[in-house]
C-alpha cells in the first residue's frame, strides 16, 4: 500500500456537490492499494499513520503522533498513485490491485485505525471526489509498506 499523508488544519471530501467527509486538525492520507497487498500491509499503514510523529511537542519539534494530539485521519482511495510513469506519457496502472481488492484492503486499514483508538473519516470508494485541504506546516510524507521509497 501506498499513501501521501498530509498534516492538515481542516480538510473536506465531496461528491457530485455533496459532503461526504469533513475533518479538522489531523492528518489526510491519500491511499493506493497494489495488487498482492494484505491485510499485514493495511495494518502497517494504519500504524504507520496513527503513530507517526508530525505534530508539534511543547517544544515545537514534530515529537508528537496522531493518537497523541487527539487528531483525526482522514483515507482517501488514490488508485493514481500506483500509476507507473516511466515510459511514456500515460500512466501505467498494472500494478494497481483490482476494485474489489482494494475497497477490501481500505476498509481493513480504516478499522486498524480506528481499533488504534483515533477518529477516521473517509471518502468514497471508486467516486470522482473533490478533496479541499489546508496543509499545515507544510507536511507532506510518502509512505510504502513495501519500502519502495
Amino acid at each position: 500500500m501506498r499513501a501521501v499523508a498530509q498534516r492538515v488544519r481542516r480538510a473536506r471530501v465531496q461528491v457530485a456537490g455533496e459532503l461526504v467527509a469533513e475533518m479538522g486538525h489531523g492528518l489526510l492520507a491519500l491511499v493506493g492499494v497494489a495488487r498482492g497487498d494484505a491485510d499485514a500491509d493495511a495494518r502497517a499503514l494504519a500504524e504507520k499513520l496513527v503513530h507517526l510523529r508530525v505534530f508539534d511537542d511543547a517544544t515545537g519539534v514534530m515529537n508528537r503522533a496522531l493518537d497523541e494530539v487527539g487528531g483525526t485521519l482522514g483515507v482517501v482511495s488514490q488508485f493514481t498513485l500506483l500509476g507507473d510513469c516511466r515510459k511514456g506519457r500515460r500512466p501505467s496502472y498494472g500494478e494497481a490491485a483490482a476494485p474489489e481488492e482494494a475497497e477490501a484492503r481500505l476498509s481493513q486499514l480504516v478499522a486498524h485505525a480506528r481499533s488504534l483508538g483515533v477518529t477516521v473519516v473517509t471518502g468514497r470508494f471508486r467516486a470522482e471526489m473533490s478533496v479541499e485541504l489546508v496543509n499545515e506546516g507544510p507536511v507532506t510524507l510518502l509512505l510504502d509498506t513495501r519500502r519502495l521509497f
